[in-house]
C-alpha cells in the first residue's frame, strides 16, 4: 500500500482496518479508472487556468495521464492492492514520473469528488447504451409486428387460454414497451448529465476553480452548481439510473417468461435457435432454454442493486463513507442488466413460431368473447350476451377462424388496428 494522503504522523495503519475501509475499491475502480483519468485531465487544465499549474506542468501531466490510460488498457499498468483506490494510483504514478507536479493534481479535490465525477461519466455511458439497446429491441419487435400481423397466437389471462390473439399484437406490445424504455433511459441520462467536479467533499474549496471549463471539457450538459446537492445527488442519481435499467429488465423478465412457457412441450409454440439452449448433464433427451432462464433472473440483480443503494440513503446531508458501497451496486446491476439486454435483439430476431401447434391450441371457447360482443352490437344487453356466450362456449368456434376473429378486433391497438405507423413514428423520433 502506498503512503496514504490522510495518514497522521505516529499513527500506525492497522492492516485489517485498512482492508475493511478499502473494501473492493481497487477491483471496482478498474471499471471507473479511465473515467477518473479523463476527469483528472480536465481538472489539471482548470488548475492551469487559475495559476496552480504552469503550462509546462500541465503539458507533462496530460502526457503522463494519457500514457497511464494506454498502459491500463494494454495491461502494462494494473490497479491492484498496493493502491488504496484509483485516485491514489493516479497520484502515485504522476508523482513517480513528475515529482511535485504530480503531487499538485489533487489540489482542490477530494477522493469523493473524484469518484463522484468518474461514476457520473460512467453512468452516462451506461444509460446511453441502455437507450440504444432499447431502441434496437423495439425495432426488431416493430419489424416482426409488421411481418406477422396475421399470425394467430393464443391470448392468455391468468395463464389460461382466453381469446384469439396474434403475433402482431405480441410484438407490438414489446415494441411500445422498449420505446418507452429508450425514452426513460434518455430522460434519466439528461437528469444526471451535470458536472460535480470541483465540489470537493460537498462544501467547495477556497480556490476560483474553473468549473465552467471542466463542464465543457467533460461534455456535461450543465454544471451541478451546489456542492451540497452534489452530495445529495450521490445515490439519488444512481437509484434513478438503476430504475431506468430496471424498467427494461422487468420487460425482459416477462418476455423470458413468455418464451419459457412457449418453448415447453406443453405449449410448443416457439422454436429457439440451438445456440440459445444447452444440453442436460444427466437427461440425454433434453435441450434446456438456459439463456432465457438467466435472462429471467437478471432483474433480480438490478432490483438488489437498487435496494442496496436505497438502504444507503438513510443519511443526513453531507458526504458519508457509507456511499462507497454504491459503486458495487451500480457495477453489478448494470453489468448483469446490460449483458442480458445485449443478447435480446438477436434472440427476438431468430425465434420461430410453430404454426401448427399454435392453431391446435386455439379452441372453441376462445371465440366466446367474439360471440358476446357481436350479440351486444346487435342490441342484446351485454350481461345477457355474456351469459349466453358462456353457456355455448363449446360451440362458439363453429364456422369461425383465427383470421376472422383478428380481422374483427378493430379497437385502436388491437389486432385489426395495430397502429404500427404511430409506433414507427415514435421509434424514429428517439
Amino acid at each position: 500500500m502506498t503512503n496514504l494522503l490522510w495518514q497522521k504522523p505516529g499513527v500506525a495503519v492497522d492492516a485489517k482496518i485498512q482492508a475493511f475501509l478499502a473494501g473492493d475499491d481497487v477491483i471496482l475502480d478498474r471499471e471507473f479508472f479511465l473515467h477518473d483519468i479523463q476527469a483528472s485531465t480536465a481538472h489539471a487544465e482548470g488548475l492551469q487556468h487559475i495559476g496552480i499549474l504552469s503550462a509546462g506542468e500541465l503539458a507533462a501531466l496530460k502526457r503522463e495521464l494519457a500514457l497511464l490510460a494506454d498502459d491500463f488498457r494494454s495491461g502494462a499498468f494494473v490497479l491492484d492492492e498496493q493502491y488504496e483506490d484509483c485516485h491514489s494510483a493516479i497520484e502515485a504514478r504522476l508523482t513517480e514520473r513528475l515529482g511535485d507536479a504530480g503531487r499538485k493534481i489533487h489540489t482542490g479535490r477530494s477522493r469523493n469528488d473524484q469518484i463522484l465525477v468518474a461514476t457520473r461519466l460512467w453512468l452516462k455511458e451506461k444509460l446511453a447504451r441502455l437507450a440504444a439497446l432499447s431502441r434496437e429491441v423495439a425495432k426488431v419487435a416493430l419489424d416482426r409486428a409488421v411481418a406477422e400481423q396475421r399470425q394467430p397466437l393464443p391470448g392468455y389471462t391468468h395463464i389460461q387460454r382466453a381469446v384469439v390473439s396474434s403475433a402482431g399484437m405480441w410484438w407490438a406490445g414489446w415494441a411500445e414497451a422498449f420505446i418507452d424504455n429508450a425514452v426513460r433511459a434518455a430522460d434519466t441520462r439528461r437528469l444526471i448529465d451535470c458536472n460535480p467536479l470541483g465540489t470537493a467533499a460537498g462544501y467547495g474549496v477556497n480556490l476560483p476553480l474553473d468549473r465552467e471549463h471542466t463542464t465543457r471539457a467533460l461534455e456535461f450538459a450543465r454544471m451541478q452548481i451546489s456542492p451540497l446537492y452534489a452530495q445529495l445527488s450521490r445515490g439519488k442519481f444512481e437509484l434513478a439510473a438503476l430504475e431506468a435499467l430496471g424498467g427494461a429488465t422487468l420487460d425482459l423478465r416477462r418476455i423470458a417468461w413468455d418464451l419459457s412457457l412457449f418453448t415447453t412441450g406443453e405449449f410448443a409454440f416457439v422454436a429457439l435457435p440451438a445456440q440459445y439452449t444447452t444440453g442436460s448433464s444427466i437427461m440425454p433427451n433434453k435441450r434446456n432454454p438456459d439463456v432465457i432462464e438467466l435472462m429471467r433472473a437478471t432483474h433480480a440483480s438490478v432490483a438488489a442493486a437498487r435496494t442496496e443503494i436505497e438502504q444507503l440513503l438513510s443519511l443526513p446531508s453531507g458526504y458519508h463513507r457509507d456511499l462507497q458501497a454504491s459503486k458495487g451496486a451500480i457495477f453489478h446491476g448494470f453489468g448483469r442488466g446490460l449483458s442480458a439486454l445485449e443478447l435480446l435483439p438477436a434472440l427476438l430476431s431468430n425465434l420461430d413460431w410453430r404454426d401448427d401447434n399454435i392453431r391446435a391450441a386455439i379452441d372453441s371457447g376462445m371465440y366466446a368473447t367474439d360471440v358476446a360482443v357481436e350479440a351486444a352490437v346487435a342490441g342484446v344487453p351485454f350481461r345477457e350476451a355474456y351469459k349466453a356466450a358462456a353457456a355455448a362456449a363449446d360451440t362458439a368456434g363453429q364456422g369461425r377462424t383465427p383470421e376472422g376473429s383478428l380481422a374483427a378486433r378493430v379497437s385502436p391497438g388491437a389486432a385489426a388496428d395495430l397502429r404500427l405507423d404511430e409506433l414507427q413514428a415514435r421509434w424514429a423520433a428517439l
